[in-house]
């Protein structure tokens, strides 16, 4: 009898297991094409009513956030998820077009810091207040409270992500 009573609870807690696997994935799946969507909408607008694309946005977004909105092209890169290659592609294009510009390392010549320009910043600035308007507009639909739980579940997340992945690179 206890057999079986141990057997049951096994298959209880693997059912468990696959139902919250698949829920898992579907949260995923919602979760993908979510962002798939409201990023198709940002990139159409940035580009249709400022010309920008989205690259360039999250490049000087980048920048904006820092105190002194300046940072090295290595810690851009990786806080932009790409190849020291894109970035100086895209450095060069927006030093052309007046948004940055670059600067040498005083303590080390062989790093490039790369500063949001005057004109740069007012031009982020005046695309971001947009960006937030777009934002806004696609998740007006979610009441106050859903935005708070959204906000709190995906924090809750995230952080565990991040756990994950930290217990991972350490292994």
């Amino acid at each position: 009898m206890k057999a079986q009573s141990q057997t049951s609870d096994v298959v209880a807690t693997i059912s468990r297991s696959k139902a919250s696997a698949k829920s898992a994935l579907r949260a995923w799946l919602r979760l993908w094409a979510c962002v798939g969507s409201v990023e198709r909408v940002v990139r159409t607008r940035l580009y249709s009513d400022h010309g920008m694309t989205l690259p360039r946005f999250d490049y000087l977004s980048q920048l904006y956030r820092e105190p002194d909105r300046r940072m090295n092209m290595t810690e851009l890169s990786r806080r932009l998820m790409v190849s020291g290659g894109n970035v100086t592609g895209l450095t060069d294009r927006l030093v052309a077009d007046g948004l940055v510009k670059r600067e040498q390392d005083p303590s080390d010549r062989r790093v490039q810091i790369i500063a949001l320009s005057d004109y740069g910043y007012e031009r982020f600035i005046q695309v971001a207040r947009e960006h937030e308007k777009w934002i806004g507009e696609l998740f007006e639909d979610l009441g106050p409270d859903q935005m708070g739980v959204l906000n709190q579940t995906l924090g809750q997340l995230k952080q565990s992500l991040e756990r994950k992945l930290n217990e991972q690179q350490e292994e």
